[in-house]
C-alpha cells in the first residue's frame, strides 16, 4: 500500500474515534442552528413531537409562516421525476375523475406546472390542502396568475373528502398525520392515490428533522411495506410504484437512517 492511501486510512480511522466525531458532531450541530441556505437533516426520533422538541431556536417550526411559505412561488415547474405522477393523473382525468385534492400543494405550484402540458377539462377541480399561512398566500398567488376557478385553496384535510383523487408531492412527510391515519378521516375516500418524492427507506420508520432554511419541520420517513400494507388495509391496490433518483435523504451521525432516492406510487381504489 502506497504512502498516499496509507494517510487517507489513517484520516479515516481517526474520523471514527469518539473524541473526533464528538467534534464533528459539534460542528454539524452549529451548522444546522446557524445556516439559513442549507438543506440538512439531524438526528432520528420515535415521535414527531421529539423531533420538534429537538429544534433549535433560531427558527421557526414547520411551514406556518410568511418565509416558509414564499419558497415556492419560482417553481411553476415541471422535474424529471414529476413524469410518473403526472402520467397517473392524467389517466385519472382521461377516466372520468374530476377533483383532486393536492395534498401539501403550497401556491398550486404542480397546478401551474401541470397545466401547461396536461388537458385539465372544464370542470375540474384542483383543490390545495395547505396550512394556513401558505393557502393564504396561494390564494393571491392564483389570483395575480389569473388562474381558473378550478384552483381553489383549503385548511382544512377534510375538505378532501369525496375529492377523486389524492395527490401528495413531496408533502407526506411534512405531515403530522401518516397517510392511513388521514384516510381514516375520509369517509368518502378517492378512487386513485397518487404519491411522489416521498422519503420511503426499505425497512425503518423513524423521525428526523429537516431544516428548509426558514424553519425547522419534523419530516416523517417510513418503511416501504409499511407504508405500501397501510394504504392497502383501506381498500386500495397498488398500481405502481417508482424511484425518484437525485433525490436523496442523507442523515450524518445516523447509521442506516439515510436513503438513496426517494419514491412515489400509485394506489386505486378496489371495485
Amino acid at each position: 500500500m502506497g504512502a498516499f492511501a496509507l494517510l487517507h486510512r489513517g484520516i479515516d480511522g481517526m474520523r471514527g474515534l469518539p473524541v473526533v466525531r464528538q467534534l464533528r458532531r459539534a460542528a454539524f450541530d452549529r451548522q444546522f442552528a446557524n445556516d439559513r441556505r442549507a438543506h440538512l437533516f439531524r438526528g432520528a426520533f420515535d415521535s414527531v413531537d421529539a423531533a420538534s422538541a429537538s429544534a433549535p431556536t433560531t427558527a421557526p417550526i414547520g411551514y406556518d409562516n410568511p418565509g416558509s411559505a414564499q419558497m415556492y412561488l419560482q417553481r411553476l415547474q415541471i422535474d424529471e421525476y414529476d413524469y410518473p405522477a403526472m402520467f397517473w393523473l392524467s389517466s385519472a382525468l382521461a377516466e372520468g375523475m374530476r377533483s383532486i385534492a393536492d395534498f401539501g400543494g403550497s401556491v398550486g405550484i404542480k397546478y401551474f406546472a401541470f397545466g401547461k402540458f396536461m388537458w385539465f377539462p372544464p370542470d375540474l377541480v384542483w383543490r390545495v390542502i395547505d396550512v394556513p399561512a401558505v393557502v393564504a398566500l396561494g390564494r393571491e398567488f392564483a389570483a395575480s396568475k389569473g388562474a381558473r376557478a378550478a384552483l381553489t385553496f383549503s385548511e382544512h384535510l377534510a375538505d378532501a373528502d369525496g375529492m377523486d383523487v389524492i395527490y401528495a408531492s413531496g408533502s407526506l412527510q411534512y405531515m403530522p398525520q401518516s397517510l392511513p391515519e388521514m384516510l381514516s378521516g375520509l369517509s368518502r375516500k378517492p378512487r386513485r392515490i397518487v404519491v411522489n418524492t416521498t422519503p420511503i427507506h426499505p425497512d425503518r420508520s423513524f423521525f428526523t428533522l429537516n431544516s428548509i432554511g426558514t424553519a425547522y419541520c419534523p419530516y416523517r420517513v417510513v418503511a416501504r411495506d409499511t407504508f405500501v400494507q397501510g394504504v392497502k388495509a383501506h381498500g386500495y391496490q397498488l398500481r405502481d410504484e417508482w424511484q425518484n433518483f437525485g433525490k436523496q435523504l442523507s442523515l450524518p451521525f445516523e447509521t442506516g437512517c439515510s436513503i438513496e432516492h426517494y419514491s412515489g406510487f400509485c394506489f386505486d381504489a378496489k371495485l
